[in-house]
């Protein structure tokens, strides 16, 4: 089995494990209040991570986001190109996106919903995608569709631990079993590699930052808070919720640490931001077939 495979078969397993454990997946998974929850402030100060994105991004460009979700990268990099384009499935994200652009009368933006495969017709000089491709089976068509649209650079941006397994101890109480794994950078990597691409990666040495640049993460101030960003995020069924709460609160003595800066995480994974990116013209499939 080749590495394409591989990665479609994790797939696979976590849709199998998702459906007879939570049921058929609803529309719009990432609408409504999760949406929300994906905005930013666009002229916040940027950090380090975003500004590494933007070195690659000239004022002339057009950015496309693929899966942008509510612009909390796009919206900031539309402040230093000539237009951003976010492809995203979900109609929620899509709502909220515009919605942030326009209370922060950022205006050479687009929101388009459609899946990134489909024929959604983005094309620009540098394509972005952010944690998306944890949840893409067919990983080579996705990438491939990537380099269509890109005149010039495609970047992925993912985390070292891959995102939604990072409540996978909340999952197993819930749940009662180890949550499916899904690719992360070491089986992106190697679909890459057979699919011809020779990308650069680069470990970022903290976490992205939304709020602002801030020294340190914050923390849930209190058990109210810590409570809600426990149940928070699509791992947990809606029909669910009620028991996780229960568990959540019978266990939540060891699954967080008060400290003088807040209630900490202890279930949380040690990950890190990771940016695997590459020039079309010259290290993509294009240029490998050349």
């Amino acid at each position: 089995m080749g590495a394409v495979q591989e990665y479609a078969a994790l797939l696979d397993a976590s849709e199998e494990q998702w459906v007879r454990l939570q049921g058929p997946r609803q529309p719009d998974i990432w609408g409504g209040p999760i949406a929300a929850r994906f905005r930013a402030d666009p002229r916040r100060e940027m950090d380090d991570n975003f500004l590494a994105v933007a070195s690659y991004v000239t004022p002339d460009d057009v950015f496309i986001d693929a899966g942008g979700g509510a612009g909390r990268i796009g919206l900031p990099m539309a402040l230093r190109c000539k237009e951003v384009i976010n492809v995203d499935p979900s109609p929620g994200m899509v709502e909220e996106f515009h919605a942030c652009a326009q209370e922060s009368s950022i205006t050479n933006v687009r929101g388009i919903v459609a899946d990134w495969t489909d024929d959604h017709g983005a094309v620009g000089d540098v394509v972005y995608a952010a944690n998306v491709t944890y949840f893409v089976r067919d990983i080579d068509v996705f990438v491939k569709k990537l380099e269509a649209a890109a005149r010039r650079r495609v970047i992925i941006a993912i985390w070292s631990a891959p995102n939604p397994s990072h409540n996978a101890t909340l999952f197993k109480m819930v749940y009662g079993e180890e949550q499916a794994t899904v690719p992360g950078y070491p089986e992106l990597l190697p679909a890459l590699w057979e699919m011809g691409i020779l990308p650069d990666v680069q470990f970022f040495p903290h976490p992205w930052s939304f709020d602002g640049a801030p020294e340190e993460p914050g923390y849930p101030q209190d058990r109210e808070s810590a409570m809600e960003g426990a149940l928070a995020g699509i791992w947990l069924a809606p029909q669910d919720r009620d028991r996780a709460e229960t568990v959540i609160n019978q266990h939540f003595d060891e699954l967080y640490q008060e400290t003088d800066k807040g209630f900490v995480p202890t279930w949380l994974p040690n990950a890190l931001p990771v940016l695997i990116t590459w020039d079309v013209r010259y290290h993509g499939i294009g240029a490998a077939k050349a």
